[in-house]
């Protein structure tokens, strides 16, 4: 059978263009959004999970803020991401869905949930924490990150080369390479300069307590990025929260064999 996705460009007023991935599920099934992690695009984090989620939901995901077709912006914050996200559902006639985060995309989810209540039926937070940096290295990266910023939109074609270069080490099967590259050739790098420091100054510690939807938090046990500590911790400052755990470091939603089928039972958690 071929990939059941069909990807759709939309045009969202004062946001600009995008495209989003929609997969039919079952007749009258319940709505995913997918919202992939920092320097990943919708289809690198969860192309192992379109087809097995769309056997029990539709499945919606996009690109965020300056990365692959995301909408090109010289501001990125995460709580645009959250209203993008919400607009974006509502282009393809989805009013209501449950938000699947991954790292980056876990506070895009909560904030979503937060901003847009009555959108969001449940969320799904994967390999993400209620903060990612302790304070005094966000400080340090609040000092230095506007210098990168800078340099990237001054040089970008050198800069997106080093980043690309960065992503691209370690995949030795050279279609796949080429692959990863198309779908990497998108990013922006100042954009994503800012992402990163969106990322330091998140923290959702004071109100990641009044989520009142059900949620399931994946955890990623191996995982040297974001320590399972804190996701640990993520979870039980959720009231109801169930956890999930897949035997995998922070690449887990490429590298683990078992990580959709994870990804499946969390997400029915909420709706059986």
């Amino acid at each position: 059978m071929g990939d059941p996705a069909i990807d759709h460009e939309i045009d969202l007023p004062g946001r600009g263009r995008t495209r989003v991935r929609d997969v039919p599920g079952p007749a009258g099934a319940p709505a995913l959004l997918l919202l992939h992690g920092l320097g990943a695009t919708g289809r690198l984090n969860w192309g192992r999970c379109y087809r097995p989620l769309s056997e029990h939901f539709r499945v919606l995901s996009l690109d965020h803020r300056g990365h692959g077709s995301g909408f090109r912006t010289r501001r990125f914050r995460l709580e645009d991401c959250a209203d993008d996200a919400v607009h974006a559902a509502e282009a393809r006639g989805v009013s209501h869905f449950i938000a699947v985060g991954y790292s980056m995309g876990g506070p895009i989810a909560s904030l979503t949930w937060r901003r847009h209540p009555e959108r969001v039926t449940g969320l799904v937070l994967c390999a993400t924490s209620r903060h990612f940096v302790a304070p005094q290295i966000a400080a340090f990266a609040r000092a230095t990150l506007p210098f990168a910023a800078a340099t990237a939109r001054l040089v970008p074609g050198r800069v997106h080369s080093h980043m690309l270069g960065r992503m691209l080490r370690g995949i030795e099967h050279a279609g796949m390479r080429e692959r990863v590259k198309e779908e990497l050739s998108g990013h922006d790098p100042a954009t994503l300069v800012q992402a990163v420091d969106a990322l330091t100054r998140f923290s959702s510690h004071d109100w990641i307590g009044d989520i009142a939807v059900p949620t399931s938090v994946v955890v990623t046990t191996r995982d040297e990025l974001v320590n399972p500590s804190r996701q640990y911790k993520l979870a039980e400052a959720i009231p109801g929260a169930r956890v999930f755990e897949i035997d995998g470091d922070h690449n887990a939603c490429v590298s683990h064999p078992g990580f959709a089928a994870c990804l499946v039972q969390a997400c029915r958690a909420l709706v059986s």
